[in-house]
């Protein structure tokens, strides 16, 4: 009596490699949103410091700062900031969620406010960038949470 062995694999190391790989997939996965989320929050906050950087300049330039009602005519081609060059032409007015960047800006001062990843606000939350400084929203007067704060001008009628 000979025994011949049949060449392929069996059920059960076809099932252990299929969990396997299913194990590995979910992991990579999971790591790959994370970080998808995690760059989409740090785009939204350059772009929005780039603003807050043409408004500064602006101010250095003109000695106060222009009237814009909302972010998105801040940022328009029409915007005095990007027609002397402030800010890029094309400078998204939605972050990258496909949410609208809230903003204004007076003679004196300006906001803005970026909503935050929808869905994990707990680990990417709103935040905002005012005339002088970077906080998070959901902690009034935080301060600069991350990066460099944005310089300051001298507030119009201040003593040197």
């Amino acid at each position: 009596m000979s025994h011949t062995r049949q060449k392929g694999f069996s059920l059960l190391e076809l099932l252990v490699a299929m969990t396997i790989l299913a194990v590995i997939g979910t992991v990579g996965f999971v790591t790959l949103k994370k970080n998808s989320t995690q760059a989409r929050h740090l785009k939204a906050r350059q772009s929005m410091e780039l603003v807050s950087s043409g408004l500064d300049q602006y101010y250095l330039k003109h000695g106060y700062y222009p009237d814009f009602g909302s972010y998105e005519a801040m940022v328009e081609g029409n915007s005095p900031l990007v027609k002397e060059n402030f800010i890029a032409v094309n400078s998204p007015s939605k972050d990258p969620w496909k949410q609208p960047v809230e903003g204004m800006s007076n003679k004196i001062d300006y906001a803005l406010k970026c909503l935050g990843a929808p869905g994990n606000m707990e680990e990417f939350p709103a935040f905002s960038i005012e005339s002088g400084k970077i906080s998070d929203a959901t902690t009034p007067n935080a301060g600069t949470t991350t990066g460099t704060p944005v310089a300051s001008p001298a507030t119009p009628g201040a003593t040197k």
